[in-house]
């Protein structure tokens, strides 16, 4: 998952950097993924396994929601080439997250 998200980064910024996007990538976390990363933090052995678990299917929903909508109906046929590319990873994401333990 690690490998997939890192590759996934490089590509989009890749597309921002070259010109292909225009947006500007955000530099730190927003409130509310900081505010999950530190109640994460907080939190150890079946409580966090399940606060992360939560986290990650409901992240990974999000995710996969988007990326089918922009891969689908997006106005940029490169953002659009991107998500319909990452779109079969992100939907693997989503299955592991709901089979993590509970």
């Amino acid at each position: 998952m690690i490998k997939d998200h890192t590759e996934a980064s490089t590509a989009l910024k890749a597309l921002v950097d070259g010109g292909m996007v225009k947006a500007t990538l955000p530099t730190n976390l927003d409130r509310p993924h900081k505010e999950q990363l530190d109640k994460l933090a907080k939190l150890s052995g079946n409580e966090f396994t399940k606060e992360y678990g939560a986290f990650q299917v409901s992240a990974h929903k999000d995710a996969v929601s988007l990326f089918e909508r922009y891969s689908k109906e997006g106005d940029n046929a490169d953002l659009k080439a991107f998500a319909g590319k990452t779109l079969p990873h992100l939907q693997m994401h989503l299955k592991m997250a709901e089979e993590l333990p509970k």
